[in-house]
C-alpha cells in the first residue's frame, strides 16, 4: 500500500470514530433530563477542545509573531457563524415550550456540525500529511485524533435524535461530519500537497476557534443560564471535559 493510500485510508478511520461516539449516544435510552445534559456536555466539549486543541495548536503554528493572523481569523469565524445564526430558526429569545427546546438543541447541532466539519477537514489535511512524512507516527496521531472525536459524535447525535427522534437526520448528519475528516486528506491528494503552510494552517485553526466561541458565548451558556436543574448541565460539562482530557492522554 502506497503511502498516499494509507493516509487516506487514516482520514477514514478519523470518521469512524465520530461515528462510534454516535452509536454511544444513541444507546442512551431518552430520559426527562436528556436536554439539559447534552447542553452541558457540548458545553464542556467544546471548551476542552479549545483549550487543549486549537489554541496550542494555533501558537504552536502561529506563534506570537503572528498573532494578527490568529486575531483576524478568529473574528472571521465568529462573524461567519452569526451570519449563518440568522438563517437558522432559533427559540432562545424567550421562555421556551417544551417542543422550542427541543427545536432549540437542533439549532445547536446544526451549528456546532458547521464549525467541526471545518475543523474535521483542517485535521484530516494534518493528519494526512503527518502519514506521508511518517506513517507510524501519522497513525499514532490518527488514534490519539480518533479518540478525541468519540465525544464529537455523542455531541452531535444527543443533539439531533434526543430531540427530534428522528434517526435519517441524525445518521445523515454524523455521515457529513464524519467524512469531513477524509475530505480534507483528499483534498490534499487532489492538490498533490505532501504539506500545508503552517500559516494557512494556524489560520484555517482560528477561524474555527472564532466559530466555536460563538457557539459557546451565543448558544450555550445562556441556555446553561436558563437551566434550573444545574446538577444535570453540570455533570454534562465535567464529563464533555473529562473525555476531552482523557482523549489528549490517549
Amino acid at each position: 500500500m502506497e503511502r498516499y493510500e494509507i493516509g487516506l485510508l487514516t482520514t477514514l478511520l478519523l470518521g469512524i470514530f465520530i461515528v462510534i461516539g454516535a452509536f454511544i449516544a444513541l444507546l442512551i435510552n431518552k430520559k426527562s433530563k436528556i436536554i439539559e445534559f447534552s447542553i452541558g456536555l457540548a458545553f464542556g466539549v467544546i471548551v476542552g477542545i479549545i483549550i487543549t486543541d486549537l489554541l496550542p495548536e494555533i501558537f504552536e503554528n502561529l506563534g506570537f509573531r503572528y498573532i494578527y493572523i490568529a486575531i483576524i481569523g478568529i473574528v472571521a469565524g465568529f462573524v461567519i457563524l452569526k451570519l449563518l445564526d440568522n438563517f437558522i430558526p432559533d427559540h432562545h429569545e424567550h421562555k421556551m415550550s417544551n417542543s422550542e427546546a427541543k427545536e432549540n438543541l437542533v439549532h445547536i447541532g446544526v451549528m456546532t456540525s458547521v464549525a467541526l466539519i471545518l475543523h474535521n477537514i483542517i485535521e484530516g489535511m494534518a493528519v494526512y500529511s503527518s502519514c506521508l512524512s511518517n506513517a507510524s507516527l501519522g497513525l499514532a496521531l490518527t488514534i490519539g485524533i480518533g479518540f478525541h472525536n468519540i465525544p464529537l459524535g455523542m455531541v452531535i447525535a444527543s443533539s439531533f435524535y434526543h430531540s427530534t427522534k428522528n434517526i435519517k437526520k441524525t445518521v445523515f448528519t454524523i455521515f457529513l461530519v464524519s467524512l469531513s475528516t477524509f475530505l480534507g486528506g483528499f483534498i490534499m491528494y487532489l492538490l498533490n500537497l505532501e504539506s500545508i503552510s503552517s500559516y494557512i494552517l494556524g489560520g484555517l485553526l482560528s477561524l474555527t476557534l472564532g466559530m466555536l466561541i460563538f457557539i459557546v458565548i451565543d448558544e450555550l451558556l445562556p441556555k446553561i443560564s436558563e437551566i434550573k436543574n444545574k446538577k444535570i448541565s453540570i455533570a454534562g460539562i465535567l464529563l464533555g471535559f473529562i473525555l476531552i482530557i482523557l482523549a489528549m492522554f490517549i
